[in-house]
């Protein structure tokens, strides 16, 4: 069973952190299928991440820990996992320190996790919640305004989509995951990987040049 808590913090001040089930008592595909994302053809991949055809995203901006702009260009051939979250959301704060080491596992390989935190409180809270949890592969990135959770139509937090080196959406998830395992990995480097050259052919008789 996966959580989802609903994306704007007015449901925490008025009354209590609202939790909404994904995929209970729902087949899996089903579930997917019923999102307004589009990834339902694809199917569930590894740990409930939705695959679909490639397609590519609306601009949205968000900002580093010193308040300069940013956007998905600044990582242009980059693989990317972006996920939507913030330290009042429970499931975020479970799944934050697997995805600290997604970011280890994969920095060299091109691969960046750009965990945008929609807390109020900014670069303080955040860096704050970094420092306790001993988060300390990921970069801090703002997005109080929630500017990418409505540009990609997230449904709550957390919700991370995986973003392939073209710059086209591949996958999404909603919900925390345990994104360390082997398996998970192994799907995160699937789907960012470089993609492989052309193959140019040569007419026979002929050299390459």
């Amino acid at each position: 069973m996966r959580f989802l808590v609903a994306a704007s913090r007015r449901n925490v001040l008025a009354g209590g952190i609202v939790l909404a089930t994904l995929q209970a008592g729902v087949p899996a595909r089903q579930a997917q299928a019923s999102g307004p994302n589009g990834l339902a053809a694809g199917g569930l991949a590894a740990g409930g991440l939705a695959e679909g055809a490639p397609r590519p995203l609306p601009e949205f901006g968000f900002t580093d820990a010193e308040g300069r702009p940013h956007g998905l260009a600044d990582f242009a051939g980059q693989g990317l996992v972006i996920n939507l979250w913030a330290t009042w959301c429970p499931p975020c704060v479970a799944e934050m320190p697997a995805l600290d080491r997604v970011q280890a596992a994969l920095a060299e390989q091109g691969v960046v996790v750009l965990a945008l935190s929609s807390d109020r409180g900014g670069k303080a809270q955040v860096a704050a919640f970094y420092r306790d949890r001993g988060i300390r592969r990921l970069g801090l990135w703002l997005d109080p305004r929630g500017a990418a959770a409505r540009a990609l139509g997230a449904r709550g937090l957390p919700t991370t989509v995986i973003i392939d080196r073209q710059g086209l959406e591949r996958a999404r998830l909603e919900g925390a995951a345990e994104w360390d395992t082997p398996e998970m990995l192994a799907a995160v480097r699937r789907l960012t990987s470089p993609v492989a050259a052309p193959t140019v052919s040569v007419p026979a008789g002929q050299s390459r040049s």
